[in-house]
């Protein structure tokens, strides 16, 4: 067994080469294994820079933790003492209304017992004055009763009763009116503040957060590989694999895994977390996208629910996704970066020259692994897996 059948990817004897495996592609299964362990040490590299970013990550996340917890617990710690603040204004305006009405309540009651008092006295002295005039009315002596009547005093025109005005029974119901048409508002105020406060709070989402600057986005840069299993037969790969070009059709092995109806072709990693990468491209068009790796190979990336595609050409850019199309505005550039947050199911497309202009961004739930997805579109055309610098 020391021959390998790539065609059947097994090991063989000699014999085996010129009986059932006659035709295939052999090689020395010793080359093999060096290929393959090559191979098996570049993903182990991987790896081990995938574990040192992962840590990285989680070191800023607990850093994030501390932060959210610090900035919640402040502001949970101020918001109280604005409340209380204005709990205690609100209870000093009450006290204010309170003492108010208690002031004037006894001013009012005060003036009305002294009238009432001086009522009083007028009466006592006009039953006193009627005692004596019926007493008068009952003497019998005519000259005596002549003697005696002049001496009357004449009755005196009331000062209070003719004065006194009782309005309607409403007193200080016009306060309590006056209290509730300021709980209406306080009311409106505090609703329409507490939209704008739960928006606030709604809004702190930590891991919907993007750089700002280019070179921010550079600490996720990923480096891509094409997969020669999924190159429609149209694709010439070269670079290392992260570049690929569309010429005539080639001959190509059989592969489950290979596109059929499209010119186009997925990497060999799987995307997960925050990564960023950046696609140059030549000709008339191309397409940039990220794809589940489990998309029909009979379809074009961008015309199914599993894979987000930007069409690019020299003078438009068009988004399709489950077959669905949008177009883009903004600067077309020979270069495009991509952004993606798996955790958080953020998908920017950039155009890149010097600066960084955001051309569309997808904002979903990401239920696996992504691949990044290229295909030029016309032949001659190229697209290439670029350093971002």
């Amino acid at each position: 067994m020391k021959i390998f059948c790539r065609t059947d990817q097994q090991c063989i004897c000699y014999l085996c080469t010129m009986d059932e495996h006659k035709g295939h592609e052999t090689v020395p299964a010793a080359a093999e294994r060096a290929e393959k362990q090559k191979k098996l040490q570049e993903s182990r590299q991987q790896i081990h820079q995938r574990i040192q970013d992962q840590e990285k990550d989680v070191k800023l996340l607990q850093q994030e933790v501390e932060a959210i917890n610090h900035s919640a617990d402040k502001t949970v710690e101020d918001s109280e003492k604005i409340f209380t603040k204005l709990i205690r204004l609100l209870q000093e305006r009450s006290s204010d209304v309170k003492q108010q009405i208690r002031s004037q309540q006894e001013t009012e009651v005060s003036r009305v017992k002294d009238v009432q008092e001086k009522l009083e006295q007028e009466i006592t002295e006009l039953k006193r004055k009627d005692a004596e005039q019926e007493q008068l009315s009952h003497t019998e002596h005519h000259p005596q009763f002549l003697l005696n009547y002049p001496s009357l005093p004449a009755l005196r025109e009331s000062t209070h009763s003719s004065s006194i005005n009782i309005r309607p029974l409403r007193y200080f119901t016009d306060v309590t009116a006056a209290v509730s048409e300021l709980r209406d508002k306080l009311q409106d105020v505090l609703r329409d503040s507490w939209t704008n406060i739960k928006l606030k709070v709604t809004k702190v989402d930590v891991l919907l957060s993007e750089p700002e600057k280019r070179a921010g986005f550079f600490k996720y840069s990923r480096d891509i590989t094409l997969d020669p299993n999924t190159a429609n037969t149209f694709l010439f790969l070269s670079q290392g694999n992260r570049k690929v070009k569309k010429v005539k059709q080639q001959c190509f092995s059989d592969h489950p895994g290979r596109f059929t109806d499209c010119s186009q072709v997925l990497s060999r990693e799987s995307l997960t977390g925050r990564c960023y990468w950046e696609v140059e491209w030549t000709g008339r068009g191309v397409v940039v996208a990220v794809s589940y790796k489990n998309i029909s190979r009979q379809g074009g990336l961008g015309f199914n629910d599993k894979s987000w595609a930007l069409y690019c050409d020299t003078d438009s850019y068009i988004f399709y996704h489950n077959n669905i199309k949008t177009p883009i505005p903004g600067p077309v550039s020979s270069r495009i970066g991509v952004y993606l947050d798996h955790r958080a199911g953020i998908l920017s497309f950039y155009s890149v020259s010097g600066a960084m202009t955001l051309l569309h961004r997808v904002q979903t739930t990401f239920t696996q692994p992504l691949h990044a997805g290229v295909g030029p579109v016309e032949y001659g055309a190229s697209a290439e897996f670029v350093k971002p610098k």
